[in-house]
């Protein structure tokens, strides 16, 4: 039986909406992982020492994959194989899951430290808030990417 094409969709490996989500994915990422390690004292809370080691991750992974797709946008090379999108919805379900669970610790934690302890005053609460809130949107980013390149190879 004949292989069929993959259906062309924006957000997909090598199109400009794929290449936009890489580059969300990325800063978003960036950004949590420079506020947050610009606080001295996120060294000595276990979540955020996992928040800033998973958008380090998520960074590396988004500006890989937003090299790739930068060369295929601009040669217009086709990323519609089979192999490339299942390592690249493989690649983002992890990693996403590793910054939605690093997100969700460190939100955890900046509402015990501000809410329930009332100790924003001695820490930095809004550079916890603010790198938790980017960390979310990163993880919104990459799971946008998983679920259509997952779509894809499912409708295949």
């Amino acid at each position: 039986m004949p292989r069929g094409r993959m259906k062309e969709l924006q957000g997909m490996p090598g199109t400009t909406g794929g290449l936009a989500l890489r580059f969300s994915q990325f800063g978003f990422a960036i950004i949590a992982l420079c506020v947050m390690g610009t606080t001295s004292d996120f060294p000595s809370v276990t979540a955020f020492r996992y928040l800033v080691a998973a958008t380090s991750f998520q960074s590396l992974w988004s500006f890989a994959l937003a090299i790739v797709d930068i060369y295929a946008v601009l040669v217009k090379r086709s990323l519609r194989n089979v192999k490339v999108v299942c390592m690249f919805a493989i690649g983002d379900g992890i990693i996403s899951t590793l910054t939605f669970s690093a997100a969700c610790a460190s939100a955890g934690i900046t509402v015990l430290i501000g809410n329930d302890m009332d100790e924003c005053g001695e820490n930095h609460c809004t550079r916890f808030e603010t790198a938790t809130a980017m960390a979310f949107l990163s993880w919104f980013a990459g799971s946008l990417s998983f679920l259509l390149n997952f779509w894809t190879l499912a409708s295949k």
